[in-house]
């Protein structure tokens, strides 16, 4: 297909639906994803839409909507995320934190995937809700309106009762001695619930993100099944992390 006639089908939808989803379009024109934020960002260029994470929306004066969120270092973490693209599995049920590198991570899991995923992150699930196999709970409670996560013991009584198979958490910080940390006290708590309900657990950072520490423990390295960097796994900087025990993608 031509250019200009995938510029035209995409307009077309966007003028149908108010939104464009760079995964829908892909799928209707069996080409890459790659190719469609090509197109969308070109259309962009041209003021035709908005480019925003996930796809493109309609011009207005509207204010922004969840789609709008901006992902820093987007490349970087699309390579973190595709390295943990196959501990995913059929059937399994997930549990999954906020976190910039787990939202990318959500926007690539495959369309054919059929699982559970419970989040207490309103991006995510809102990620997750265009997915066609995955059955999305999203997890109440109040809301930290910076992260869009929610917080608080609301959260912690649903994760407690979760059996899951893999829990995916972000890192704010990571290091030999204290392990994974995290900045605010109430995302560490839930985090620490996520480990309990979860027979695996697996962190995604960038590699600025090791050796550095934050105020609040969530676990010791020990208690990691794996963890998912932008590094390769031989980078010597992730020697005394192998000692440790933890696999490392």
């Amino acid at each position: 297909m031509l250019k200009a006639e995938r510029h035209k089908y995409i307009l077309s939808k966007l003028k149908e639906d108010s939104r464009v989803i760079t995964t829908d379009l892909a799928m209707h024109l069996d080409l890459s994803e790659d190719t469609i934020r090509r197109d969308l960002n070109e259309l962009n260029g041209k003021k035709f839409l908005k480019k925003v994470y996930g796809g493109g929306i309609q011009i207005t004066d509207n204010h922004p909507t969840i789609f709008d969120f901006i992902i820093t270092s987007e490349d970087e973490k699309i390579k973190i995320a595709t390295k943990a693209l196959p501990l995913l599995h059929d059937g399994q049920v997930i549990i999954m934190s906020g976190g910039s590198t787990n939202l990318v991570f959500a926007k690539l899991i495959p369309p054919s995937l059929r699982a559970t995923i419970y989040t207490y992150s309103l991006r995510i699930a809102m990620q997750l809700s265009q997915h066609p196999n995955i059955d999305i709970i999203f997890i109440g409670g109040k809301m930290q309106k910076n992260a869009m996560v929610t917080i608080g013991m609301d959260v912690i009584k649903v994760v407690s009762k979760i059996k899951a198979d893999i829990c995916f958490i972000g890192a704010s910080g990571i290091n030999i001695q204290q392990g994974l940390t995290e900045i605010d006290y109430e995302v560490s708590i839930v985090k620490k619930a996520m480990m309990e309900a979860s027979d695996k657990v697996v962190t995604m950072f960038a590699c600025n993100k090791l050796n550095t520490k934050v105020p609040h423990v969530v676990c010791e390295l020990s208690q990691l099944s794996t963890i998912v960097t932008d590094l390769n796994p031989k980078d010597p900087r992730l020697d005394e992390y192998w000692k440790s025990g933890v696999s490392i993608l």
